[in-house]
């Protein structure tokens, strides 16, 4: 039956040609985005995943700064340990020195050099700071922390519960000098702190006159000497210590950042495979949706041209 008020040929060829363009109009998106799922009405459960996912590879982000952060104040710390262990190298080397001679004009001599090398360790030491940290001289404020703690990690558990790793850092393990000169003697540095035999640090050491050295006897100066020499001893062996915590420290950090990244990586990867569209398919679906929409358009208008056959019927 052929009617003027319903074409039927008309409304199936218009529906055809409405999903086409509707579907031509999601490739396009998804060529122009390059994301098979942008919005939460594409696919609401991918997109729920791929935007907890982003949110925990930007906390990544900001640990991958912190651990790079943490790296260089250790890094910066190391190197003023490994300065300083010199330094003491050259100070335990003149104090053997000293006792070699009896001359007190020669000890007043080697006392100068002494003096410059106490001096240059409390250079290095105050130097050996980055960002705000110093790790081998301690600050006068009571509430000075006691330890360098680096975020190395972020970890969202059940219901959103949130922890935080850490590689922690101890200043009494690197402290070489403490700045507060009232601070009670269980809180000097290495450096700073009386000897256990000699009762001098090593920033008093004075060969000139050992008098003051534990025990001092005038008749055996030279035990005074062995004295120092022990401290001094003790005092690089908990150096040596010290530089091994904060150059395991750093390795530590390193192969946390290098995970960090790989992490990072390996989430982006995800994500992408949920959310990313496949470019061939998409390129290939768009020209077979163009076509349809072509033929669709020229059925059409066919349809259409089906009605105005009609008034031919009425010519005479």
């Amino acid at each position: 039956m052929s009617s003027v008020n319903t074409n039927a040929s008309a409304m199936t060829a218009l529906q055809t040609l409405a999903a086409t363009n509707k579907n031509l109009s999601t490739t396009q998106g998804r060529i122009a985005t390059g994301m098979r799922v942008a919005e939460a009405s594409d696919n609401a459960a991918y997109w729920s995943i791929a935007t907890t996912m982003r949110s925990d590879n930007k906390a990544n982000s900001v640990v991958q700064d912190a651990l790079g952060l943490g790296a260089a104040k250790v890094d910066t710390a190391y190197a003023g340990m490994k300065s300083a262990i010199e330094v003491v190298d050259k100070i335990k080397e003149k104090v053997l020195l000293a006792k070699a001679t009896d001359s007190a004009t020669e000890r007043a001599k080697i006392q100068s050099e002494i003096t410059t090398y106490q001096a240059q360790l409390k250079d290095n030491i105050a130097g050996a700071s980055y960002a705000g940290s110093n790790l081998l001289q301690n600050g006068t404020a009571a509430t000075d922390p006691t330890k360098l703690s680096v975020i190395t990690s972020y970890n969202r558990g059940t219901g959103n519960a949130v922890t935080t790793g850490t590689i922690d850092v101890a200043f009494a393990n690197t402290r070489l000098i403490n700045s507060d000169p009232a601070a009670a003697a269980a809180n000097k540095g290495m450096l700073d702190k009386n000897g256990a035999q000699s009762g001098t640090s090593i920033l008093d050491i004075d060969v000139s006159d050992v008098t003051g050295v534990t025990g001092y006897v005038a008749t055996d100066v030279g035990a005074s000497f062995d004295k120092l020499l022990t401290d001094i001893e003790s005092a690089l062996s908990s150096m040596s210590t010290g530089a091994a915590e904060l150059g395991a420290s750093k390795a530590r950090i390193d192969m946390q950042k290098d995970f960090v990244s790989k992490l990072s990586d390996s989430i982006d990867r995800g994500v992408g495979q949920l959310v990313d569209a496949d470019m061939n398919k998409e390129s290939t679906r768009l020209q077979a949706l163009q076509v349809q929409q072509q033929l669709g358009i020229q059925a059409l208008s066919i349809a259409n041209s089906n009605t105005q056959s009609i008034m031919s019927l009425f010519r005479g």
